[in-house]
């Protein structure tokens, strides 16, 4: 036999004991999970979207590339309804070119509406594509001499003159649209992107972590984090699961930490009162539903001083309790279903129901979004037949912060499990998702990336006990 396999036992039959089996409704047992929490999925962290705005190797950004082609499209567009209007007199290309350049005249001619074009081609590429300039000035500048001009011709040109008037006042509307299309791009979409592409690079990567955090995701050696990796720490130690483990070099430097009882007893305070906080949080009359998709809602609450936090709720076939020993007691096994997650393993247990966990989210958005790394405080209690999970971010000696991963922080959240009435072998889930990633996030995007996360994630729950449970069926 193994040792992972002897490991599995002695975890089932620890868990077999009467204190877990005999709980009832009043108890308020705990133990919790911070990888449901902090699993944040780099990938949805920064949209593809937001990513036009990136001017990699030194080449123009893609919104920027797109304006200048809108550029091009209005100068040939234009050219195109001018050559249509002056055939339609007609007269051949030769002597209708002849008339409007040659014998130009500011009454019948409309070949100064192709100059204006002209200018905003020379000017807009000149400035935005050559000098490669980030001020709205300039776009402000042709647009209104455009404008201004346009509005002048109206005045001046005599429509009557002309078989059909309806292409020349089409012509004067599609110039005078387009410039202020040009306009609106610039300020509402190419500015604003690339500014928050510029700025968030800098936070992300302007560091000294950066480069170690891209050489473990690219597949470089970890020595700390292919240690963590392979630890087991069984229910009811005294020690955490790095005290001892002199194995890998890197840990030598955590000598094995042993709580005192005050220390012991602040843990369990906090984790009964996170349980207490968690509970009240999620059944507030305060939550606003946002989104829905297949069934799974998400709601959201604006908190002071916390700002927006999120709520999932779904249902998944399998029983609560087994939801809790898959949440809690598997802690190890998330990375496996959850690939937002490197690593996620217990530090230590405080008692048969707190725990501390740490955890590493993966890198993502190609190398803009770091990974993150978790210490939080976890706590499980049965309330009115729910298994709820609280958690809170909190300090370990044995976890300092390093300089590998920039530390998050976990507020007060939660994984609640209760059965259905209407079928025992499903539950009602839910998960109150409230983090701090630390560093320069755009909020914007970070709301969408976070439904989008939490969708997933109980996608890939599905998914991975349905997997499970066809294989004990089997």
């Amino acid at each position: 036999m193994s040792e992972q396999d002897i490991r599995n036992a002695a975890e089932e039959m620890l868990r077999s004991n009467e204190y877990y089996t005999n709980q009832t409704a009043g108890d308020i047992s705990h133990s919790h999970s911070i990888n449901t929490i902090t699993s944040v999925r780099p990938e949805y962290i920064i949209s593809p979207e937001f990513f036009t705005g990136q001017a990699l190797n030194g080449r123009m950004s893609s919104v920027r590339r797109f304006f200048c082609l809108f550029v091009t499209f209005d100068l040939l567009f234009t050219i195109l309804m001018w050559l249509i209007c002056i055939m339609l007199n007609g007269d051949n290309i030769l002597s209708a070119l002849s008339k409007q350049i040659y014998h130009y005249d500011v009454h019948t001619s409309l070949f100064d509406v192709i100059l204006l074009a002209i200018f905003r081609f020379i000017v807009l590429l000149f400035f935005y594509a050559v000098l490669y300039v980030n001020s709205w000035v300039v776009i402000a500048i042709s647009t209104a001499t455009t404008c201004a001009l346009l509005i002048a011709k109206v005045f001046v040109y005599d429509f009557q003159t002309t078989n059909q008037p309806v292409f020349q006042v089409l012509l004067v509307l599609i110039s005078f649209v387009l410039s202020w299309g040009e306009a609106w791009f610039l300020d509402f979409r190419v500015i604003p992107r690339e500014f928050d592409a510029r700025q968030y690079v800098i936070a992300s990567t302007d560091n000294e972590r950066s480069p170690l955090i891209r050489n473990y995701v690219h597949g470089y050696p970890s020595m700390y984090t292919d240690s963590v990796a392979n630890f087991y720490s069984p229910l009811g130690s005294r020690e955490g699961s790095l005290q001892g483990f002199e194995a890998i070099p890197r840990l030598r430097k955590f000598p094995p930490i042993r709580l005192t009882d005050d220390q012991e007893k602040n843990y369990c305070d906090l984790g009964a009162k996170v349980l207490v906080e968690s509970w009240e949080m999620l059944n507030s009359d305060e939550w606003k539903c946002i989104k829905e998709f297949h069934n799974d809602v998400i709601e959201v609450m604006e908190l002071s001083k916390v700002g927006k936090i999120f709520k999932l709720t779904g249902v998944v076939k399998n029983t609560a309790r087994c939801l809790l020993d898959e949440l809690f007691y598997r802690v190890e096994n998330i990375p496996k279903w959850n690939p937002a997650l490197l690593d996620s393993h217990k530090v230590q247990t405080i008692d048969e129901n707190t725990d501390i966990c740490y955890q590493v989210s993966a890198e993502g958005a190609r190398g803009a979004v770091s990974s993150r790394d978790f210490v939080t405080l976890r706590h499980w209690g049965l309330i009115e037949d729910t298994y709820l999970i609280a958690c809170v971010a909190t300090e370990h000696p044995s976890v300092p912060s390093n300089d590998k991963y920039i530390r998050g922080e976990n507020g007060v959240g939660c994984l609640a499990m209760r059965p259905l009435k209407s079928d025992k072998d499903k539950s009602q889930f839910q998960w109150v998702f409230n983090t701090n990633l630390k560093g320069w996030l755009p909020q914007y995007i970070l709301d969408t990336a976070y439904v989008s996360m939490m969708f997933d994630y109980i996608k890939n729950l599905r998914a991975y006990v349905e997997q499970s449970t066809n294989v004990k069926g089997t």
